[in-house]
């Protein structure tokens, strides 16, 4: 399918009194459009975010990339230095999962009130730290599907504290597909082995893949670690999970 021509532009989303700094992406052909929610990495919503923003919604679909950190620290963005990681993971620290489901919705209630958005067709992607965060959001009703890659920290522990956001696993009422790299040094097997078993566990719709010779962040072709062919097939995988779930019917 070619792409569709598209249009974006940074937008705020209102989130309990707060508002949370967003860039949101869609097609410019009239028409109802499904949603999704992008979830950026430790690094803010930087080029690479926008980019599969973007990529998202030229494939026709509204999508949304709120700001995670606006409590933190509103507007940040950084690259893929040894530094930008250092000072990425300080403001993750703070993050608390309530917070973050809370602004995510506020970016779900504003897709639901553009005309040109199916507001039963809902899903989200996210990646490192958004790839964590992706599993959390999973639990929110209007989720219908989710791609998480390499959310570290899924089976471990949960932003701001509390148990493992593994344990949650019940309340995913959409489908969930997980991407791992085999060579994730931040992710060991048995720590992706335990999300697979929640997820059979509870019957959530569900795929796990794992890229033997993939690494953390290998579907970001702005950091060294990125492999094509697992980025490439791994999109070709999150198209068919949004086609089935958010397009079809």
């Amino acid at each position: 399918m070619a792409d569709q021509a598209i249009q974006t532009q940074q937008i705020q989303v209102s989130s309990g009194g707060l508002e949370i700094a967003a860039y949101l992406a869609q097609p410019s052909a009239a028409g109802t459009f499904p949603g999704v929610v992008v979830l950026q990495e430790i690094f803010g919503i930087n080029s690479h975010i926008r980019d599969v923003t973007e990529r998202i919604a030229k494939q026709g679909y509204v999508a949304i990339a709120p700001a995670l950190y606006q409590r933190q620290v509103p507007g940040f963005e950084t690259g893929y230095q040894p530094e930008d990681i250092q000072v990425g993971r300080e403001y993750k620290d703070k993050t608390k999962a309530s917070e973050l489901l809370g602004d995510i919705q506020a970016a779900i209630n504003y897709l639901k009130n553009l005309p040109n958005v199916a507001g039963d067709r809902i899903g989200c992607i996210g990646f490192c730290f958004g790839g964590h965060v992706a599993y959390l959001a999973a639990t929110l009703p209007d989720i219908k599907a989710t791609a998480s890659f390499y959310g570290a920290g899924i089976a471990t522990m949960t932003p701001g504290g509390g148990l493992a956001t593994v344990s949650r696993t019940g309340e995913i009422q959409g489908s969930l597909y997980a991407f791992f790299g085999d060579q994730d040094a931040s992710i060991p097997p048995e720590q992706v082995q335990k999300i697979e078993a929640a997820l059979k566990l509870h019957q959530i719709p569900h795929q796990v893949f794992r890229y033997p010779e993939a690494e953390h962040g290998f579907f970001c072709d702005q950091r060294a670690s990125y492999n094509s062919d697992a980025a490439q097939d791994a999109w070709q995988k999150v198209l068919r999970l949004f086609e089935t779930t958010l397009t079809a019917g």
